[in-house]
């Protein structure tokens, strides 16, 4: 295994590592952990097709109600869905704290399937229909917050950016067997821990100690281990003394009052918020609809080139993660999908405006090139802005703040994933004929963040969790004495906390 990621990933780190930390174990860990995002893929691909199946139509009443109306209320069933993952994004950090991460993942599997158990029983009552996404969302929202974060944790530095990334590929493998799933249902049926940091958090360090061994599959006296063990441990030791506290309030404070973690969880929360105004989820949730705009007539046609949209998504994730992510960086990987995903919405949109379909009548040329944008939008997407702004929100904050930061993370791109859920459905019938304006707004938004990413993002690739404080300009000048003699009165502790304020550098 180690030889052939080394023919395949390029960086330092891959060179300096030991190759059994390479072996299948973290593989399995990240693939094991990473089912949440099918979980999410599912859902979201799935809800589209569903919408404009006339059976479902049928039994919600859309079927003899206003464009505008139909617009609004399918809004409303996709939307309720994020509304729930905001929610359950912002919950998982304490509990993924408290209890741990693998428990945590197993709670929002149950969360997620008693809302999925609903939603098929709703049986045409729309009240059980919005309930049972909202539960959804719960636990498909706690995932998404835990599953980056668990796999980054584990992940050697070489191949963390992969192997967190897989989390964006199980969302596109749900979202490519939700769509096929579609169509086969529209044809045929008639009438759906990593420990270390929690364990050493809690000064459980033999534990912490032989997890980490286990999961780099090295002896617990092996070098490797033992520098790493030190790293995190130092680290943790220096984020206690800096802020004396750690309750919820007190890690507030030092997220958003020390510079570099203020920039940190803003950037964390702006890549999020770009990373859904690409108009990624428009297509993922409308993509009947939008191939309808474009001149692709009959339900099953549709379908069949929404199910060709997430192979074309699925194999393009892949492909990034084998050999790009931890090759090619985050940073470049972000600068140049910007740009290409801005000029495939650009053609659609124009396209759309100057040479509208027309029902009844052949595709032209042109309409076929904007089908042909479509999919390069979805390849594009999957190369930067899909699974790299999962890999760098959970990579970068320091230890102590990394379970919170990547909950506002999730939780803002779950925010953001509703309004861009209930908003594309008026934007597709108001904004324009055929809702051209829809195509054009996305398109300004990726040539913005390439702007953005240009100025504020640094590149992270083959840096180890423990050198993110230096890289975002957190040193703390404080010489770290044995345990006992750092347990002084309160008075002296509250001094040192002081002093270290005082003398800390920051960007």
């Amino acid at each position: 295994m180690s030889w052939l990621l080394k023919k395949i990933v390029h960086n330092e780190a891959m060179r300096e590592d030991p190759k059994e930390i390479y072996g299948w174990r973290v593989f399995m860990l990240a693939c094991s952990a990473c089912f949440g995002g099918m979980l999410f893929g599912m859902d979201s691909g799935i809800i589209g097709g569903v919408l404009t199946m006339p059976g479902f139509k049928k039994t919600y009443g859309l079927e003899d109600i206003s464009k505008v109306a139909a617009a609004n209320l399918s809004a409303n069933i996709v939307s309720t869905l994020q509304a729930g993952c905001f929610f359950g994004a912002l919950v998982a950090s304490p509990i993924a704290e408290k209890w741990g991460r693998r428990m945590a993942l197993i709670g929002a599997a149950v969360v997620a399937i008693l809302g999925i158990v609903m939603q098929t029983a709703a049986s045409g009552h729309i009240e059980a229909m919005y309930i049972g996404r909202l539960i959804c969302g719960f636990g498909v929202g706690a995932a998404s917050m835990i599953n980056p974060l668990y796999v980054a944790e584990n992940a050697p530095r070489a191949i963390r950016g992969g192997l967190t990334g897989l989390y964006q590929l199980f969302i596109t493998m749900g979202i490519m067997l939700a769509f096929w799933i579609n169509y086969g249902s529209l044809l045929n049926i008639k009438g759906p821990a990593m420990y270390i940091v929690p364990l050493a958090m809690q000064d459980r360090w033999e534990e912490a100690r032989a997890t980490l061994s286990t999961v780099r599959n090295l002896p617990s006296d092996h070098p490797y281990v033992e520098e790493e063990f030190a790293a995190i441990a130092t680290q943790l030791e220096q984020e206690r003394a800096l802020v004396a506290g750690s309750g919820f309030w007190d890690l507030m404070k030092e997220m958003w009052l020390i510079p570099g973690n203020r920039k940190r969880a803003i950037i964390s929360i702006v890549l999020m918020i770009c990373q859904q105004m690409t108009g990624t989820n428009a297509i993922n949730y409308y993509a009947p609809q939008i191939f309808q705009n474009l001149g692709v007539t009959g339900n099953a046609t549709n379908l069949f080139a929404t199910g060709v949209y997430g192979i074309v998504k699925m194999v393009s994730c892949g492909v990034f993660l084998i050999f790009v992510a931890d090759s090619l960086g985050r940073r470049r990987s972000l600068l140049w999908t910007s740009i290409a995903q801005g000029l495939a919405m650009m053609y659609i949109g124009l396209y759309v405006r100057i040479a509208p379909p027309v029902e009844g009548a052949p595709v032209i040329p042109a309409g076929y090139v904007a089908l042909v944008c479509i999919f390069l939008f979805a390849a594009f997407f999957q190369f930067g802005w899909g699974p790299v702004c999962w890999i760098y929100v959970s990579e970068i904050p320091t230890a102590r703040l990394r379970s919170l930061n990547v909950s506002f993370g999730a939780a803002t791109q779950w925010l953001f994933n509703f309004v861009v859920a209930r908003a594309v459905p008026n934007m597709l019938a108001t904004v324009g004929a055929n809702g051209y304006g829809t195509y054009l707004i996305f398109s300004s938004f990726c040539f913005s963040m390439c702007v953005f990413v240009w100025f504020f993002i640094p590149e992270t690739k083959g840096l180890s969790l423990e050198k993110m404080d230096e890289l975002f300009g957190v040193t703390q000048l404080l010489e770290h004495k044995n345990a006992d003699a750092e347990r002084g009165s309160v008075g002296d502790r509250g001094d040192k906390a002081s002093q270290v304020h005082v003398e800390r550098v920051n960007e």
